[in-house]
């Protein structure tokens, strides 16, 4: 499987990039992972809604520029649905069995991705109704992708 983790913004944090390598490493003889960091939209203090929207868009271009069409992609959104592990391995295992070996997560900047990438997403996903992080957010899904494919190849990982 294909995998390409769309994020926006730049990783700074030493300890999230270990964290992150680590999983990549792991990842490796499972899947080919691809992140892609696209550039985040500098928003003025104190902006209008109207100004966020803006700023959400000009990200969204970005995102949207590295979306292969037979990609399938989804989008991390608090309103997305929300899915234990063992229901992302069943998700992630019917894709795989309908030939979608493609795949395109996409993490938005720290307002949230545009309505336009929500709108082309092939399925929301949504970790929690709680905000976090979209820097630590990349670590947390590499982990998951992880324990999916060892939930999928029956291995003890998940327990």
């Amino acid at each position: 499987m294909n995998i390409r983790i769309i994020a926006v913004g730049k990783l700074k944090e030493k300890y999230l990039k270990e964290g992150i390598n680590e999983y990549l490493k792991r990842l490796k003889p499972l899947a080919k992972v691809e992140i892609i960091e696209v550039a985040d939209e500098k928003e003025p203090v104190n902006a209008s809604l109207a100004v966020e929207e803006l700023v959400k868009e000009k990200e969204g271009e970005k995102i949207l520029k590295h979306i292969r069409p037979e990609s399938f992609m989804i989008a991390l959104a608090i309103e997305g649905k929300q899915l234990s592990s063992q229901e992302l391995a069943d998700l992630l295992n019917k894709l795989a069995l309908q030939g979608k070996s493609d795949l395109t997560l996409v993490i938005g900047g720290s307002l949230g991705l545009s309505d336009t990438v929500l709108q082309k997403a092939d399925y929301k996903l949504s970790f929690s109704k709680m905000t976090f992080p979209h820097q630590l957010m990349r670590l947390i899904l590499l982990e998951q992708i992880y324990r999916v494919f060892k939930i999928n190849r029956g291995e003890p990982y998940h327990k």
